[in-house]
């Protein structure tokens, strides 16, 4: 019986040593740069005192539950580590090309996707980026979530100078360390919600280049253009602090064009609001992919992103979010499949070029090859 209860015991010490070994070296990883800062001082003090932050974080403008309701974490990563998800990544490569969008022409007005939520615009004599990924990965853990082979074309150094930095939220898959911090010099103005910004100036962005925003609000920026702040129903954070940074959508107005950027967001009445309020949207770029019925009030579903389109009056779509990350448990290439054939059944023109392709913004009758079917 001794013996018995010193092996308990060396177990159990071993046990302990482990878990505190992981979690001194958990602590000191999270110190790291790529992490970002709390919002503090005064940008703490600005966040409080939006409508949208209540009880210690931001809240979403209806209930918002992480999980559907029969849902469980342990019963999604059962299913993630032990059941068969077959084609969750291409066997092939994804096509791609490069657009010299150094030396583009001043009066060219053009969009180009880097893969998943990753896009340039130039419009009217301005450029804007949106949150670019060029690390080749959406993770802070090394070696993981890597991007898709093929999807990783563009590096900082093919980017121009950027007129606006536009960012929908904190997450790694979107606000990405690497990428910003070698953006440095090339960003004129960063644009993002309550919060964030405490991210860039850690980073080294001086403050008076970054413009932080709650939803319903308007940034007058030059030449006539606006940029309306608008809700997401989503979340945010980094390491292990969640919402206490705002996730947003934005209205792009030019002097001539209206451009929905959606960043990441569930399913809600704000798309029919926005919709009201500034529609019709000339295009609507919106998140279609990483989705689940088990966490679908933060992510659409294929239906859920033609009705969101619809609710904001789009006259065309531009499905985001897909082909260059693994995030969920659907094949590579179903949200781009099922879009496609709601899209045709309701008659709304969709921009789905491949990876760097220069989309003419003024060319409204472009026909897109699927090409997500020519790869397995």
């Amino acid at each position: 019986m001794k013996r018995f209860l010193k092996l308990i015991k060396r177990i159990m010490t071993i046990l302990l040593s482990i878990l505190l070994l992981l979690a001194i070296t958990t602590f000191f990883y999270i110190r790291q740069p790529k992490f970002g800062k709390a919002p503090s001082a005064e940008r703490l003090d600005l966040l409080k005192r939006s409508p949208h932050y209540k009880d210690g974080k931001f809240q979403n403008t209806h209930y918002t539950p992480d999980l559907t309701e029969g849902y469980s974490m342990f019963g999604i990563i059962y299913d993630q580590l032990f059941k068969d998800h077959p084609r969750r990544k291409p066997a092939g490569q994804i096509p791609s090309t490069k657009t010299d969008l150094i030396n583009l022409p001043a009066d060219a007005e053009v969009l180009v996707w880097f893969g998943h939520s990753s896009y340039f615009i130039q419009i009217e004599g301005k450029r804007f980026l949106v949150d670019p990924v060029f690390s080749g990965t959406a993770s802070p853990l090394p070696g993981t979530v890597k991007a898709f082979k093929g999807t990783d074309r563009y590096t900082v150094e093919d980017l121009p100078a950027i007129d606006y930095l536009l960012i929908s939220h904190d997450h790694y898959d979107h606000l990405d360390y690497e990428t910003i911090v070698k953006l440095k010099n090339k960003v004129k103005t960063v644009i993002c919600g309550l919060g964030v910004g405490s991210h860039f100036e850690s980073w080294g962005y001086p403050a008076k280049e970054i413009i932080e925003s709650d939803w319903n609000e308007t940034i007058s920026l030059t030449d006539g253009f606006k940029l309306h702040t608008t809700p997401a129903r989503h979340f945010s954070g980094r390491g292990f602090t969640r919402n206490n940074t705002l996730w947003m959508s934005y209205v792009l107005q030019t002097p001539t064009t209206k451009i929905y950027i959606g960043g990441d967001s569930g399913y809600d009445t704000h798309f029919a609001e926005i919709g009201r309020q500034f529609g019709p949207i000339d295009l609507a770029i919106l998140e279609n992919g990483q989705y689940n019925i088990a966490w679908k009030a933060i992510h659409m579903l294929p239906e859920q992103v033609i009705q969101a389109a619809l609710d904001l009056k789009a006259r065309r779509l531009f499905p985001v979010h897909s082909s260059k990350f693994m995030l969920a448990m659907h094949p590579w290439n179903e949200p781009l499949i099922k879009v496609t054939e709601l899209a045709r059944t309701h008659q709304l023109p969709l921009i789905t070029p491949i990876i760097g392709e220069s989309v003419n913004l003024r060319d409204t009758t472009p026909i897109f090859p699927e090409w997500w079917r020519e790869v397995n």
